[in-house]
Formats: structure tokens, sequence, C-alpha cells
């Protein structure tokens, strides 16, 4: 069985999609079968990976107009199950007391088949939110070192803890990954230790690697390109690669 990995902020600016795309490429990279999902409606996880919005996604599979093979496209990136503004209307058409666990169940096929699937979440806490938090096995929360980064955190830990205790018992924060840091100035490693204290309340972790911004990683994105072709390029393509190991080694996977 598979692990899902879901990557959640509701905050903007936080590499939040950027984060989704390197851990997928990177598992895929490093020779796990990976299979990233797109549950964001804005649909730039499938716009950087290359994909085609317009074929048949993860919208499709949760109105179950299609069946689990043809949702995945096979792009150069690796596989993805798109998504699109369709999505934007999910929430309306997603009724009844299980509706939050509809994620859930249509990727279960998928579970068999790969050993990692990533997913990258709307920038809200609604209801494509929480199907995502139903169906992971993990949740990383990218954060930047800022003060506005902070904020939030606490509406998204008690969504968290909301889907634990009523529908995913499992359900684990796997850390808080710091993302386009600069460790150069006071007020950057400040702020690091209070977002590894806000971690340490929140009964988790700030991940020891740290992401550096670059602009060869956005190049790599905006040419739809894999930033881990050109390592020797891309600091942050680096780091990702490291924050992979890291998370492996700590959870034992």
């Amino acid at each position: 069985m598979s692990r899902i990995i879901v990557i959640a902020n509701q905050k903007g600016g936080v590499a939040k999609t950027t984060t989704a795309h390197c851990v997928s490429i990177g598992l895929t990279h490093k020779k796990y079968k990976t299979l990233a999902v797109d549950l964001d409606p804005q649909g730039s996880l499938s716009y950087i990976m290359g994909a085609d919005s317009g074929k048949p996604g993860v919208s499709e599979l949760l109105r179950e107009e299609i069946l689990a093979p043809a949702a995945v496209q096979n792009v150069e990136q690796g596989a993805i199950i798109t998504g699109n503004s369709y999505l934007s209307s999910i929430s309306r058409e997603l009724t009844g007391k299980d509706a939050n666990k509809r994620l859930s169940e249509v990727l279960t096929p998928y579970r068999a088949v790969y050993d990692f699937i990533v997913i990258d979440t709307p920038p809200t806490l609604g209801l494509l939110s929480i199907n995502a938090l139903v169906a992971a096995d993990d949740v990383i929360i990218p954060v930047t070192a800022d003060a506005l980064s902070l904020q939030g955190l606490s509406q998204l830990y008690s969504t968290i803890r909301v889907v634990k205790q009523r529908s995913n018992h499992t359900l684990n924060i796997a850390g808080l990954l710091l993302c386009r840091y600069d460790g150069r100035t006071v007020l950057a490693r400040e702020l690091r230790q209070i977002i590894a204290d806000r971690a340490e309340q929140m009964g988790t972790r700030l991940f020891s690697t740290t992401i550096r911004d670059g602009v060869a990683l956005k190049e790599a994105q905006a040419n739809k390109a894999n930033p881990f072709k050109s390592l020797f390029k891309s600091k942050p393509a680096s780091d990702y690669l490291d924050f992979i190991e890291e998370y492996l080694r700590t959870h034992n996977v």
C-alpha cells in the first residue's frame, strides 16, 4: 500500500505547489513509483508538470464520470491526476455524511500501484482540503520565515485535529518545512526558532532541511521542465532532494 502525502497550507506564497511538485518528482527521481494529484482548482501543479488539464482528471474521478486508469496522465515528469477550475463547484455536488471521504475512496485503486501519492491542496480549508486530510497518511506544511506565514497555522492545526478525531485516526503531521529561506539575516534565524517552537506546540517538528530560493527552479517550472535534470544549477532542487531523504529517514519509509 502506498503512503499518501498531503501538502497543505491555506496561506499563499509559502511554496505549497512548488513543494508538492518537487516532492512528487523528487520521489520519482529516487525511483519510487509516485502519483501526483492536483486538488487545486487553479491547476498550477498540472501546468508545471506539463499535463493537459483539458483531459479528465480528479474532478471527473470525484464525480464518478471515469474509471481510475483513465484519470492518470503519464507525462515526462511523472504520473499525475490533473486538477482544473471544475473543482470549484465540487463542494456543491458532493453531499451526504460521507462527502469528506470521497477522495479517499477514489484513490483506493491507486494505493496498490504506487509507492507514494502526493496531493497538492487548495489555498482554503474547504471540502476539498478536508477530503485530502481524510485520505492522508502524512501532512507536510510548508512555511516561510516571515511573521505572516504564521497566520493561519492555528486554524490549519485545529482542522487537522478535528479530522484526526472524527475521520482519520492515523493522520500524522509529518512536520513543517521552511521554504524560501535565507538564513543570513538575524530576523530570519529568529523566526526559524519561533516556527520550531510552534511546530513543537502542534506536536510535530520543523524539518532540519530548509529550502533556499532560486531562479533555476522557477525557470524550470515556467518551462514545464524537470528541475532535477539540472541539479548543479538549482540550490532549491538539491535542497528538496535532501528534504526527501530526511522525510524518508525520519518516517522509516
